[in-house]
């Protein structure tokens, strides 16, 4: 016989929805500014909101922000919230961190962008290869840019066509990891808008920790590069299995393939990121959001062996526009902010805090499930974490996409900014910065603990 469905998560979807309706009630109550500022949609703006994403919170309305410092975030309403989310990464490192607030400061005197390189930039070209490991960099203002100028790279030094992503990955809007796996066949993601291409024809994509999946998609060695983050982070979180990364290094070798790694979301690893602590070894390497500080900014590296091989290609091409750049790219503002975050808050005291405090983090949160009796896990990747509500660990993208539910995450999420705690409206993730202190864990802990005994009652 069949087992009749509980809902999601193990949670009845009436209990969802009445915790939903009730926290949504309380949430209007606290903020009758942002309400009357924002709830009928921002005057002059398309869907109502500056940027799209910001109409994903689950929040009955988006909150209008006055301030935010450290770990905390506070609205025109004066409600206070301990920051998890942190711009979903951008400001991993902190609101403002003094040193950077300092730097900019100080440039903002001396002008915002010349197309020229500043003093700043002696700095940032000496500090990159000294804490990411590999020797050559390019600045852009995006990890999308980023990605889309390192492809080009690939192809170009290659001669190959495509590239090939692992299912669930995320690397910012580049087109061509919008693809996705449909009952074991490449398709298109569903939801793109405008996209005027089959992309399956320029792309590959098996699943993650698939290493026989992986050595027969490269097998025509038709495959430029693989492009992948080290850990599945914008879907509920993936790890490689053992084993994983030592066989994706061995296989892209083996093929002439090369391998791109994006720590966009993973810099929360340590310092260097995942790649450093773990000694991937990659050929082309992406970091953007938090590398200066919460400026928009990226960098790109690239292996020397693989800086060669382009130079030997941009010396026998025919002149003309790379179609590689952007006019604000590595501006002095970008320099500044990205110096005095290397030099001053990526740093490895920082990271030893962070660490400490999402490993507490993970184990309140874990203990919360457990004594809940709910079917749901905790993973974590240095100063990131999430809860899944769904058994775990899973092992590719197709598992991750089934273990989402959206109608309790908005819940659970709308009940913790009522409670004082605000997490990425996205998933379940929290980051924990060097400001984040131990109390502020222990709120977000407890606040969790009391709606899951609501879910589970």
């Amino acid at each position: 016989m069949k087992a009749k469905s509980t809902g999601l998560g193990g949670v009845s979807r009436v209990r969802i929805e009445e915790l939903r309706a009730t926290e949504a009630e309380v949430f209007r109550r606290a903020r009758p500014k942002s309400e009357v500022a924002t709830a009928g949609g921002i005057d002059g703006y398309l869907d109502g909101v500056p940027m799209h994403w910001m109409n994903d919170w689950p929040t009955p309305f988006p909150i209008l922000v006055e301030r935010a410092r450290g770990a905390s975030i506070t609205d025109i309403d004066g409600n206070r919230l301990d920051d998890f989310c942190f711009g979903d990464t951008g400001s991993m490192f902190g609101h403002s961190p003094p040193p950077v607030a300092r730097a900019i400061r100080r440039q903002a005197g001396r002008g915002l962008t010349y197309m020229l390189p500043s003093e700043d930039a002696l700095a940032v070209g000496r500090l990159l290869p000294r804490v990411f490991g590999l020797p050559k960099w390019q600045i852009a203002t995006t990890a999308t840019d980023a990605n889309r100028f390192a492809l080009r790279v690939a192809r170009a030094v290659t001669g190959r066509p495509k590239i090939l992503v692992f299912n669930g990955c995320y690397h910012g809007a580049v087109d061509e990891t919008m693809v996705g796996l449909k009952e074991g066949r490449a398709v298109n993601r569903k939801g793109l808008a405008g996209e005027f291409r089959d992309l399956t024809q320029g792309t590959k994509v098996v699943e993650f920790n698939d290493l026989p999946g992986l050595e027969a998609a490269l097998a025509d060695r038709d495959v430029a590069c693989v492009i992948t983050e080290p850990v599945l982070t914008n879907c509920c979180m993936v790890q490689p299995l053992p084993g994983f990364h030592d066989g994706l290094r061995a296989l892209t070798r083996k093929t002439g393939t090369l391998l791109l790694i994006d720590e966009t979301h993973t810099i929360s690893t340590g310092l260097g990121g995942y790649t450093r602590t773990h000694d991937l070894q990659p050929d082309l390497f992406v970091l953007g959001k938090p590398v200066a500080g919460g400026v928009p900014a990226s960098v790109w590296g690239m292996s020397a062996e693989l800086a060669k091989r382009f130079a030997a290609f941009e010396k026998a091409r025919e002149p003309g526009f790379s179609g590689m750049g952007t006019t604000l790219s590595a501006n002095p503002l970008q320099f500044a902010a990205m110096r005095a975050t290397l030099e001053e808050v990526m740093t490895a005291g920082n990271y030893a805090h962070m660490e400490r405090q999402a490993a507490r983090l993970e184990r309140g949160l874990a203990a919360a499930v457990k004594a809940n009796g709910l079917p749901w896990h905790v993973a974590r990747v240095g100063a990131r974490v999430e809860f899944i509500c769904a058994p775990g660990p899973l092992r590719n993208g197709t598992e991750a996409d089934a273990a989402h539910a959206p109608a309790l995450e908005a819940a659970i999420h709308v009940a913790l900014v009522n409670r004082g705690v605000l997490i990425a409206p996205f998933h379940n993730m929290m980051l924990v910065s060097p400001a984040t202190g131990a109390r502020q864990i222990d709120r977000l802990v407890t606040a969790f603990g009391d709606i899951a005994a609501k879910l589970a009652a």
